[in-house]
């Protein structure tokens, strides 16, 4: 018996089932794909892999100046310990309000509800037989960190307390994405009924999108001016003309927020129109015919019609949100003092100081933050609404 020899060239391996007289075709195409292939192999390894590895080794150093040139010493975690619980903590996680009975007891609620929800999933998965390690790892680091994530929203959210770079941007994502949505989704349903106009109306809720960040960011700075802007008569008629937005934390937020909402609801509002009327027309149709309300139409047929792309619209929106960083820098540069800074713009203040290394450290934060909530989103919430229609 003949015993099969196996080829000692690997590249004469790609080729082996071919002809003595394709191989050589076979050997030249092979070099073909990687010679087309490599640059753009080399091209994200240059402008994406590269910077990141060597961004988080600025997050673990410390940056200074010497002569001729500069010095990068590596000083481990001491970055993020001064986000965490160092010089930096009042600034990024805020001030802290003393501990009340009512922090205590709304915390417990948070983790009986998080506790609940790994107890059904345990009893779940246990009972289908597909309980993986990665799955109890994954949901019991999602435990901890929405426990330790509430706690200090409850210590800077309450009198007493200030939120962060981290809680105001959170803020600005969620309060902004509701508002955006909830906007969006009613233009879009006005838009696709059969009135006179609409077609105007979709291309004048288009423009704010036209626009950018920096122009949206000044055209509000001048709207909230309620001395000298264009809306002074209405500030006096409501007598609102003393009322100062960028001296007041909150007022200031919600000033970003408008801004921010009106800047981002006509993404909302074209993908939604999109959406709607994509929908089969025939089921809303029997419906009516059979008696059903707008309402009912809505809810059965519509909004699980819309409900994958809705999904998918607010885990892009989200991702996006966090990288707010005009609107704060334009219209209030972070102010009054860093109530309106976002981590963005708390990274960018750290870069232009030279501090590169707390910079890079809350670049990586934001990464692990925005990381945490996409994962959230996509296999706790995502998952579960599409596998219940």
């Amino acid at each position: 018996m003949e015993v099969e020899r196996k080829p000692i060239n690997w590249l004469m391996a790609k080729a082996g089932s071919k002809s003595p007289k394709t191989r050589p075709f076979a050997l030249a195409d092979w070099w073909a794909r990687q010679v087309f292939v490599m640059p753009a192999v080399l091209a994200l390894l240059f402008l994406s892999i590269f910077p990141l590895l060597f961004s988080l080794y600025l997050s673990l150093s410390r940056f200074k100046f010497t002569r001729g040139g500069f010095d990068l010493e590596f000083i481990g975690l001491d970055n993020y310990k001064a986000l965490l619980s160092g010089k930096e903590q009042s600034r990024f996680l805020g001030v802290l309000a003393p501990t009340t009975a009512v922090h205590w007891i709304i915390l417990t609620a948070v983790i009986i509800a998080l506790l609940l929800f790994f107890i059904r999933y345990l009893r779940r998965y246990l009972r289908d037989g597909r309980l993986s390690f990665s799955g109890v790892m994954g949901r019991l680091l999602f435990i901890i960190c929405s426990a330790a994530l509430a706690w200090v929203l409850l210590r800077t959210l309450t009198p007493g307390g200030r939120p962060g770079s981290l809680g105001v941007t959170l803020l600005y994502v969620f309060a902004g994405i509701v508002l955006q949505f909830i906007l969006g989704l009613g233009l879009a349903l006005l838009t696709v009924q059969d009135l006179k106009g609409r077609r105007f109306f979709r291309v004048v809720f288009l423009l704010p999108m036209m626009i950018t960040p920096v122009g949206v960011a000044y055209m509000f700075r001048m709207i909230t001016d309620t001395g000298k802007g264009p809306l002074v008569p209405i500030w006096l008629a409501l007598g609102l003309a003393d009322l100062s937005w960028v001296t007041n934390p909150w007022g200031a937020r919600l000033a970003i927020i408008l801004a921010d909402t009106w800047q981002w609801t006509p993404f909302m509002f074209i993908v939604l129109l999109a959406a709607l009327e994509s929908q089969p027309v025939d089921v809303v149709e029997a419906a009516t015919v059979d008696g059903a309300t707008p309402w009912q139409i809505f809810r059965h047929i519509t909004w699980p019609a819309i409900l994958p792309i809705s999904l998918t619209l607010l885990l892009i929106r989200m991702i996006e949100a966090f990288k707010i960083v005009d609107l704060p820098n334009v219209m209030t540069n972070g102010g009054p003092g860093t109530a309106t800074e976002s981590l963005t713009l708390h990274a960018f203040i750290s870069w232009r100081a030279f501090d590169l290394g707390n910079s890079a450290a809350l670049a990586y934060m934001l990464l692990f933050i925005v990381t945490f909530f996409a994962l959230v989103f996509v296999h706790l919430i995502r998952q579960r609404a599409i596998t219940r229609l």
